[in-house]
């Protein structure tokens, strides 16, 4: 028996964990087992290049708990995008990317592989799953829901995403003050999130939280509102623009400064039809997907909010990259160690899936088919907390 494991797409504050708790479970449970590791993702998976997880690193696994990003590195590769991987060089002209790949899992004696990603991640192992047993190979291969979005059916809570929401408040917490740099000042927090809004939620959640329980000086010092946040913008809810500017102005004319937590994703559909007006490009990633880092979400608010809220100076600040390396919290290292060693115990059972809390099993550990697995879950703009949140600022 010979385990592999690789992580896949962008990092998350659980990929380090994930992998230090899989050699750990394994050392205890099988210290005989052949334990390597692809390094980045599918691209080692494909040119065959892996490193073995020797003694020294078996008996000191846990230290990787401490460390944010993925010791053995990420790619973005979709095994099903020919093109794309021809052109990256990871295979030659005429190869099939999914053949390659399965090949080598054959040649490399492979019997259980672990991947830690998204939902494009895990649905590429359910193809080599599929592909091998056509051809008479039984690999198990059991993943683990990674996503600082919280976006993956049918998982209630995936890895990396409670750590994320937190830092993503922390990172507000300091920016927050650059309202005393000017007056009129305008600052939005631009927060990953393509097409859920639950990590701008939570760490809007989390950061009022915070502020809570801050004290603060009289109203002509340190006045509590201003440190506030005024607006949430997610793509889940259609934005009113000229009712949100009115309302946003007037929070400008009397708190003389405008905080908006913005998903990178709200507005999305408005962003590109204006692109696509003035003749610009949308580049995509391999996955299709719009590549969000170049249409800069906060700027294009910005620029239609600021001059219709006054403000004398804006500042667009994205959290993201800051978010997702993080070391992961104590709540998700108490759900990275359940979902690790279910998973584990999975493999060994030669049962093939996703590791995590179903939400068709009241939020229980399962190994969840491959096929139920996809991404776009929406956030729920109805949950109690955010409805309250929204309340409270006065938006809606």
């Amino acid at each position: 028996m010979k385990v592999a494991f690789l992580t896949a797409g962008g990092i998350a504050p659980c990929l380090s964990s994930s992998l230090g708790h899989f050699i750990k479970t394994y050392h205890e449970k099988c210290p005989a087992i052949e334990l390597i590791a692809y390094k980045n993702g599918y691209k080692g998976l494909l040119l065959g290049d892996f490193i073995s997880i020797d003694d020294e690193i078996r008996k000191n696994a846990s230290k990787l708990y401490a460390f944010g990003g993925s010791p053995i590195g990420n790619s973005r590769v979709k095994l099903t995008n020919v093109k794309d991987c021809i052109k990256k060089g990871y295979i030659n002209e005429g190869q099939v990317p999914l053949e390659v790949a399965a090949k080598q899992l054959v040649k490399d004696k492979i019997t259980i592989l672990h991947t830690i990603g998204g939902d494009d991640t895990n649905t590429t192992a359910a193809d080599l799953v599929s592909y091998l047993s056509e051809n008479n190979y039984e690999l198990t291969v059991v993943g683990l829901p990674k996503t600082i979005d919280n976006d993956v059916y049918p998982i209630s809570q995936t890895l990396g995403a409670s750590t994320a929401a937190e830092q993503s408040a922390l990172f507000f917490n300091n920016v927050v003050n650059e309202n005393t740099t000017s007056s009129r000042q305008f600052v939005i927090h631009e927060v990953m999130g393509r097409n859920c809004g639950w990590l701008t939620a939570k760490s809007a959640a989390i950061y009022r939280h915070m502020l809570q329980k801050k004290e603060f000086l009289p109203e002509i010092l340190v006045n509590q509102k201003r440190w506030d946040i005024h607006a949430v913008f997610v793509p889940e809810m259609e934005i009113n623009m000229e009712v949100e500017m009115s309302r946003l102005r007037k929070i400008m004319d009397k708190q003389d400064c405008v905080n908006i937590f913005l998903s990178e994703g709200a507005g999305l559909d408005s962003i590109i039809s204006d692109m696509e007006k003035n003749g610009e490009k949308i580049n995509r990633d391999a996955f299709g997907h719009v590549r969000l880092d170049e249409i800069n979400p906060g700027k294009w608010f910005a620029e239609k909010f600021a001059n219709a809220i006054g403000a004398e100076k804006v500042l667009v600040q994205k959290s993201g990259y800051f978010a997702r390396s993080a070391a992961s919290n104590n709540e998700d290292l108490d759900l990275i160690f359940k979902s690790v060693e279910f998973a584990v115990d999975s493999a060994l059972q030669q049962n093939s899936g996703v590791a995590g809390l179903d939400d068709n099993l009241n939020s229980t550990m399962s190994c969840i088919d491959f096929k139920r697995i996809k991404g776009g879950k929406p956030f729920d703009v109805k949950e109690s907390w955010f409805v309250d949140l929204l309340s409270d600022i006065g938006q809606y």
